[in-house]
């Protein structure tokens, strides 16, 4: 009996993502010029969780897997959920360790995130962790969540499809990544570029003060060469006017506050309301 194919556009069920795979799908809206925003999830690795921001009109999910402890069948579970409910999977790695970052490509995640990017060094090993030979030297692992657990019968084919799907984000939140940015991002393999804000204003010296000049014009430099080299951009905005302005400035994608900071604000004003 043939064993059924692992590409996603030809399985027998209704395709979320029209490229072909949640990794090309965002690569595709990207390079199509969407303003896209995700969902970012640092504690409740939880399937309601990814219907929440689905039905909210979040684009894709983020997980911070670097400040958080995730359960791994819950996450696993998390991220089955998000490409069912048609939302690829961005993850920063805790590391920069190839079993970490199969793991992660395994349970589904589309997206690699570096955190703490400062070198192109960095760069070209977490490619040779998310690419098949000849790019990489990621190890063969096929009918896991990377394949939504069907089977391949064209082991070539199944590589081919992975390499398109991995998508690598470079995170420039420190002093030394800004000042090695256009090696960082000029990299062969680069998909997309985020500047964190939090860490990146405690390196010019403003911590929390996103929006300060010291903090915006090393980031608009980023940004810059992001464009110079025709990939996208992104941030997390201090709010929707901020937003607004790098959405002006060309950035193309957010990193949302997290499920923490919208149960907290959502719960403060519930009970404010009550005392008014």
């Amino acid at each position: 009996m043939p064993v059924p194919s692992s590409n996603f556009a030809e399985r027998n069920f209704d395709n979320p993502y029209p490229a072909g795979g949640p990794g090309r799908h965002l690569k595709s809206r990207l390079s199509d010029g969407d303003i896209l925003v995700a969902g970012t999830i640092t504690e409740y690795v939880r399937p309601s969780l990814v219907k929440l921001y689905k039905n909210a009109g979040f684009d894709f999910i983020y997980i911070e897997y670097e400040h958080g402890f995730l359960n791994p069948s819950n996450l696993a579970d998390t991220i089955l959920s998000a490409r069912d409910n048609g939302l690829p999977v961005v993850s920063k790695t805790p590391q920069l360790e190839r079993q970490e970052v199969s793991k992660l490509l395994e349970a589904g995640v589309s997206g690699i995130q570096l955190p703490r990017t400062e070198t192109h060094e960095q760069v070209e090993e977490l490619l040779g962790y998310i690419k098949f030979p000849p790019k990489g030297t990621r190890a063969m692992a096929p009918g896991y969540g990377n394949s939504d657990y069907v089977q391949t019968s064209d082991l070539a084919e199944w590589m081919v499809e992975q390499d398109a799907e991995s998508t690598l984000v470079v995170h420039i939140e420190t002093r030394l990544g800004y000042e090695n940015a256009e090696s960082i991002i000029s990299t062969p393999g680069v998909d997309m570029v985020y500047c964190g804000p939090g860490d990146f204003s405690i390196e010019m010296g403003r911590p929390g003060e996103f929006d300060h000049p010291d903090v915006v014009g090393p980031m608009e430099e980023i940004k810059d060469i992001a464009l110079k080299y025709k990939l996208p951009f992104g941030t997390t905005a201090s709010g929707g006017d901020g937003a607004k302005q790098w959405i002006n400035k060309g950035a193309q994608f957010f990193l949302a506050v997290d499920e923490l900071d919208f149960i907290r604000e959502s719960a403060s004003r519930y009970v404010s309301d009550y005392l008014l």
